[in-house]
Order: C-alpha cells, then sequence, then structure tokens
C-alpha cells in the first residue's frame, strides 16, 4: 500500500473505489501530475470515473494537507503527494517538469536580523528554475 493510501486509511478517511484509484495514481516519490493527467491515468484502471470526481477528489486532498498543490508559472496546476517531506522544487522553465529537491540548511539563517524585518519566520518555499537534460539538449 501506498504511503498516501496508508495515510488516508489512518485518518479513516472513506476510500471508495474512485478515491483509492486517484491516491493510488498519486502514489510516487517525484509525482506531480495535472488534474487532467491524473485523470487520465485513474481512468487506465477504472474507465468510468468521471473529471468532476478527479477534480474533487484532489481538492479534498488538497484541504486535508495530504497533497500540495504547486502552481508554477500560469501552468496547470501539479498535485504533489509528497506532502509530510520537507522539500523543495526544481522546474524546468521550458517542458514545466517538476523534481522534488531536499537542499540542505535553511536559506534564512544567512540573513541578518536586520534583514528579517522583525519577522518569525515560520515556513519558506524556494522553487530552482532551469532547463531538464531533455530541454538542455533540445
Amino acid at each position: 500500500m501506498s504511503d498516501l493510501l496508508e495515510r488516508l486509511r489512518e485518518r479513516g478517511w472513506r476510500l471508495t473505489a474512485q478515491r483509492r484509484v486517484v491516491a493510488e495514481v498519486l502514489n510516487g516519490q517525484h509525482v506531480h501530475y495535472t488534474a487532467d493527467e491524473v485523470h487520465a491515468l485513474a481512468a487506465e484502471r477504472l474507465p468510468e470515473i468521471a473529471r468532476a470526481t478527479v477534480y474533487n477528489t484532489l481538492s479534498e486532498l488538497v484541504a486535508l494537507g495530504e497533497v500540495l498543490e504547486v502552481s508554477t508559472d500560469g501552468r496547470a496546476k501539479r498535485y504533489d503527494p509528497n506532502a509530510h517531506h520537507s522539500h523543495q522544487h526544481l522546474i524546468c522553465s521550458r517542458c514545466g517538469m517538476i523534481r522534488d529537491v531536499h537542499p540542505e540548511g535553511d536559506p534564512l539563517s544567512a540573513l541578518p536580523e536586520n534583514e528579517r524585518f522583525g519577522f518569525t519566520i515560520s515556513e519558506a518555499t524556494v522553487t530552482y528554475r532551469g532547463l531538464c537534460p531533455h530541454c538542455a539538449t533540445a
């Protein structure tokens, strides 16, 4: 069973066949599918699954904090099941591929106090952009 399915089961979330297949599609370390990609992959396993069911399930998973919604540069939102592990994203500026990265250290720890403007930092999000190997050679 995937980590996501296991967490959902522990929470007592009702796992219908449709919800289960969406969670199964999202299983993976570097998964960042759009809602339409989730629907297409879910339909391969459960042909009768409705697009609205996929969108509603993704919204519920985001609201539960079990899946992250990643928005980048006006492209379609992507869904990241790696919500319980601290990480940042590396995004290809050309094709939009997203990979999880785990940089060491806190970039804010290097800032002098006067550059924090009195803020108590609770969270930081860093997005790295560049070209994936495929786009770099194209």
